[in-house]
């Protein structure tokens, strides 16, 4: 038997924004069938990868929690969250690589699209050339967000604009002004700098806000409606586009 016969490969999921029910089929065949599922999580938190796929898994599965070392404890400009996350995504690899080259497949769960803002593309980056890898696309949680509004995000030639809440506010004021639809990620503890962005743009009355999206606690809010202050990391902002229609 040859070395390529004994290697087996490493599948990054896409699971979607949270519904099981919005998997692909493929996801749904490789993660019920799955002997090794790898996932990340905070430590001391279960993980919504692995919250989604409850009930799922085979009995014998054996699970691959990667505890990430830092999440916001640390800015992303302190060259201590780098220092501290490339050792940890070089130790995951590590793992991964051994369950492979021992022939064995290895999931990894990934929320939303694993090459979409995802730690996968991480593993990704590092994993490829080395062992065989596989990415199975999915519904993203924008997707699930502006679905849940009940509004079409663009229309016509609209200008789409996907930014990161973390950008700084003057940054986040001039792209939000320049565009005619928009989506916000990791709000978190930054969604008083986007309502402050959103008014500086002109744009604060027509913005709304997407917890939990396509999940059993979403909520659907206008932001003027929403009180100030922290919110949940499954948050988004969106801004809908009005352009041209027949």
């Amino acid at each position: 038997m040859t070395d390529l016969a004994r290697t087996g490969t490493v599948f990054g999921v896409g699971l979607g924004p949270g519904n099981p029910d919005l998997m692909s089929v493929k996801a749904d065949r490789l993660i019920r069938s799955a002997r090794h599922v790898a996932y990340f999580r905070k430590v001391g938190k279960a993980g919504l990868a692995r919250s989604i796929v409850s009930g799922m898994l085979p009995p014998d599965t054996v699970e691959f929690p990667m505890e990430y070392p830092v999440t916001t404890e640390i800015a992303l400009s302190d060259p201590a969250y780098n220092a501290s996350l490339a050792p940890f995504y070089a130790e995951c690899v590590a793992h991964l690589t051994a369950l492979v080259r021992s022939g064995e497949d290895v999931v990894v769960l990934c929320e939303g699209d694993p090459f979409f803002y995802g730690s996968f593309m991480h593993l990704h980056a590092r994993l490829e050339g080395l062992v065989p890898v596989e990415v199975l696309p999915a519904t993203t949680g924008m997707s699930g967000a502006w679905t849940a509004t009940g509004q079409p995000i663009t229309w016509g030639d609209d200008v789409l604009t996907v930014l990161m809440a973390t950008l700084p506010e003057p940054e986040l004021a001039r792209r939000m002004a320049d565009t005619d639809a928009l989506v916000v990620m990791k709000i978190g503890r930054n969604m008083d700098r986007v309502r402050r962005a959103l008014a500086t743009a002109g744009k604060l009355e027509t913005a709304f806000v997407v917890e939990y999206a396509t999940m059993p606690n979403q909520r659907v809010t206008r932001l003027v409606d929403m009180a100030e202050g922290v919110t949940p990391y499954f948050t988004i902002v969106l801004l809908h586009g009005q352009g041209r229609r027949p």
